[in-house]
């Protein structure tokens, strides 16, 4: 079963965005595999809450990655 994980800040993306996220992956993994892999493509957009994850000993928040808020301060 083809499987793809995307790990997204929580509250960044709308339902629609979701979506589109999945049919795309969906339609990607049908065109590599064929198309009788389309039902069984499993794709899970986890929302990580945010600080919840780091790059190079750095939390990262939403508005870090959203460029409201430079890596290395907290924006408070």
């Amino acid at each position: 079963m083809p499987f793809a994980h995307f790990k997204v800040p929580a509250g960044t993306l709308e339902p629609e965005q979701k979506k589109l996220i999945i049919d795309r992956t969906t339609d990607l993994y049908a065109e590599i595999y064929g198309e009788a892999a389309r039902r069984n493509v499993l794709v899970l957009v986890d929302e990580v809450v945010d600080g919840g994850w780091g790059i190079g000993g750095t939390v990262l928040t939403a508005a870090m990655i959203n460029g409201d808020t430079p890596a290395g301060t907290s924006g408070r």
